[in-house]
């Protein structure tokens, strides 16, 4: 984008958050064509100025810079497949989720069409889409980032390039995203508590806020001691919380509420237990985690000494 010039810009998929995209194009101001599968998804974009394209090949061809939100690596491949010779010197980003292998199997295959790549990654819900704290993050090649960054940009203020590694936001995508479920979940079994009690679960919210608060404020110490391979300072110990894990049954019992998820967690600190991380920080469950090798071994850990 040069001075008042917009890029013209393709959205593919016309789910809620590829139509979050394309209405944050529009606003911006960018010439924005839209395409979708099923097209009467794409009708209010049109009325508000976007052009919807009948073929995929023909939203291809309307800009230099197409933007896909579909479902998986795979869908967007699939979507694209009649419109290889469109795609041949256009620039292809993808925001969609799927696996780091899914990502280079896509970079590899716009390459082989001749298309240029970056694999991005919203990291908010739709609604967000555009406001000035909304993280984004991308992975490829940083001249091709730079060169459409202020587009991208109104897609959210927040605007990552995590390194020339077509894989890396789908490698952070599940890095951070794994937190999501667990996170939820607890929420989920938390409020179900409090209901049993006769309360409602709008009453634990605030407090829920205040514990991820202090969860956020512990992830910084926490990453520098699986950086460092030492957990020997442990603040939270792996035995503390093992002890913990009793009151969920009598939680269970009480309540009537299924707290049988936590049981692999359970599991995982045993685990830990008998691998002689008991009086070590919780962080080193990562050590635990690791499949075909630890890496703290190698490291010759302090607590290991």
């Amino acid at each position: 984008m040069t001075g008042d010039i917009r890029t013209p810009v393709t959205v593919i998929g016309m789910g809620s958050m590829g139509r979050a995209l394309a209405e944050a194009f529009l606003d911006a101001g960018h010439p924005t064509t839209v395409w979708n599968r099923t097209p009467e998804k794409a009708e209010p974009l049109v009325a508000r100025g976007a052009v919807r394209a009948g073929r995929v090949e023909d939203a291809v061809a309307a800009s230099p810079l197409v933007v896909t939100c579909l479902t998986t690596f795979e869908d967007t491949r699939e979507a694209l497949e009649g419109a290889a010779d469109a795609l041949r010197g256009r620039d292809l980003v993808t925001l969609n989720s799927g696996s780091p292998a899914g990502a280079r199997e896509t970079a590899a295959w716009a390459t082989a069409v001749g298309a240029r790549f970056l694999a991005g990654a919203v990291k908010n819900v739709p609604s967000a889409v555009g406001a000035p704290d909304t993280l984004l993050y991308y992975g490829g090649d940083r001249g091709l980032f730079e060169e459409h960054v202020a587009t991208l940009r109104v897609l959210g203020g927040d605007t990552v390039h995590l390194g020339d590694g077509t894989d890396l936001a789908a490698l952070y995508e599940m890095a951070v995203g794994a937190m999501l479920l667990p996170a939820l979940v607890g929420f989920f079994q938390g409020a179900a508590a409090v209901q049993a009690r006769g309360l409602p679960a709008s009453s634990m919210v605030g407090f829920a806020g205040k514990w991820l608060d202090m969860i956020k404020s512990l992830l910084p110490v926490y990453a520098e001691e699986i950086d460092s391979g030492d957990y020997t300072d442990a603040a939270s110990s792996v035995n503390l919380f093992l002890a913990g894990a009793a009151h969920d049954e009598e939680l269970a019992v009480e309540t009537h509420v299924d707290t049988s998820w936590i049981a692999p967690l359970n599991a995982l600190l045993e685990r830990a237990v008998e691998a002689g991380h008991g009086e070590h920080s919780i962080a080193a469950l990562t050590e635990v985690l690791r499949v075909g090798g630890n890496p703290s071994e190698e490291r010759k850990l302090t607590a290991d000494h």
